[in-house]
């Protein structure tokens, strides 16, 4: 079965996108990747290295020509700071493909979508690439997918909960009326929550807290990446119904 995974027209090959922070060192950051079998990293612009040539930077690490870099705007709280964020990204790098965060508080870190989807119109307009992180409510969704997003992002809990996907039923009508790429992002705590989320349709899921701060950050890199690829087996192969009695697995007839 071809199953093909494509955001903003780019071909990726793995449906798990891993996030650069909160590892130990660079080296590390690239084992994980390398285990994880991802072909597309996020990065915080305003907190990762990847401009200072005197300092070690990312790109040391993780060959750009082999995984795409995916400039996020991770701590900005305004419209005006995720903007110039993003701008600077494009001068400096050439990135076009983004993703778009824009908090409302720091306890929370929940998307402050009025800002959001402000930005998503500007960036658009400006021809960049969209990738929009945002609440689980489908209608934000939709608008999001109106204004010109490149994908959805909704989260699954709070960033960095590792609490899972709270909200299900939300993550799904969300898929099931997005016509661009659905990609759970934040929360996810533990392999089986990415099975999850591809179970329900999503097209990709992105980890970074959960990898990062696991006691073994290589050994669960690749245990999200078989839990993506067996989440997406199952959704494609398509679940049994559920039923309220019992049903033998083994014919009743004939018995001796």
């Amino acid at each position: 079965m071809k199953d093909v995974f494509k955001v903003a027209g780019k071909k990726l090959k793995s449906r798990l996108i891993i996030g650069t922070g909160k590892y130990k060192n660079f080296k590390q950051t690239a084992e994980a990747v390398k285990a994880s079998g991802a072909d597309m990293v996020t990065v915080a612009v305003r907190r990762v290295n990847i401009l200072d040539k005197k300092k070690p930077t990312l790109m040391d690490y993780i060959n750009p020509k082999k995984i795409t870099y995916l400039p996020n705007t991770a701590g900005c709280f305004n419209s005006s700071e995720a903007l110039r964020t993003l701008r600077l990204a494009r001068e400096i790098g050439g990135w076009r493909l983004v993703k778009l965060e824009v908090l409302g508080d720091k306890k929370t870190l929940y998307p402050n979508m009025i800002e959001t989807i402000e930005s998503t119109k500007i960036l658009v307009k400006e021809g960049f690439k969209v990738m929009v992180y945002c609440t689980d409510d489908p209608l934000m969704a939709k608008k999001l997918e109106d204004v010109g997003a490149s994908a959805i992002m909704p989260l699954a809990a709070p960033i960095g909960s590792g609490l899972g996907i709270q909200n299900k039923i939300n993550i799904k009508l969300i898929k099931n009326q997005c016509k661009v790429p659905v990609i759970v992002d934040a929360g996810v705590g533990q392999a089986s929550d990415a099975t999850i989320a591809m179970e329900l349709g999503c097209d990709g899921v992105l980890v970074n807290t959960a990898i990062a701060e696991s006691k073994f950050p290589i050994l669960m890199a690749e245990a999200m990446k078989y839990a993506v690829i067996a989440g997406r087996k199952s959704y494609l192969a398509g679940r049994m119904k559920k039923k309220l009695f019992a049903d033998s697995s083994s014919p009743l007839d004939g018995l001796i």
